[in-house]
């Protein structure tokens, strides 16, 4: 198989899968997707597509981050994680962390409790679209689901064995 990092939209179009990655910012990324007419593009993908992080928090509604709309594709808001009351948690969640309820084939062979690698400030709550779930302050929406529209708030490319697999069965959808 071979991959690409590109922004053209006919080759995406034409992609047998599609990562939809994200580092940064809501309000300046989904800027950067509607000025080059991606934001349409990407919400009538029928191949299989996995939003990876920021990636996932864009293809749901609307972002608390710097107020943003954003691709509706699943039916959730990204909120801000709150301060904890007695400073245990830091925001932004750095570090290792398991997810569990896990649902879907992107999760074959991957164990209940398996660790991932997250940074993130942002999370969606559960929901009906939620496929696995992690604890961080509360517990929240590590994978979503939608049809082909897969996403998780974690890194698999950082997250060892587990994320190895997770990116295999995607692949193999």
């Amino acid at each position: 198989m071979k991959a690409e990092v590109t922004d053209d939209v006919e080759k995406i179009r034409r992609a047998d899968k599609v990562i939809f990655p994200g580092v940064g910012e809501a309000s300046t990324a989904m800027h950067y997707l509607k000025e080059r007419g991606l934001d349409a593009v990407i919400k009538n993908l029928k191949q299989p597509v996995l939003g990876i992080c920021l990636g996932m928090q864009l293809m749901c509604r609307y972002s608390e981050e710097n107020a943003t709309d954003c691709l509706a594709i699943f039916d959730e808001d990204i909120r801000r994680f709150p301060q904890s009351l007695k400073g245990e948690h830091k925001v932004p969640q750095i570090g290792w962390n398991n997810i569990y309820n896990l649902k879907t084939d992107l999760f074959r062979d991957v164990k209940e409790n398996s660790f991932c690698y997250f940074v993130h400030s942002y999370y969606a709550s559960i929901g009906g679209h939620t496929i696995a779930t992690t604890n961080y302050i509360q517990p929240y929406s590590s994978a979503l689901r939608k049809n082909n529209f897969y996403g998780v708030q974690f890194h698999p490319e950082k997250s060892a064995e587990v994320g190895e697999i997770i990116l295999r069965n995607f692949v193999k959808l």
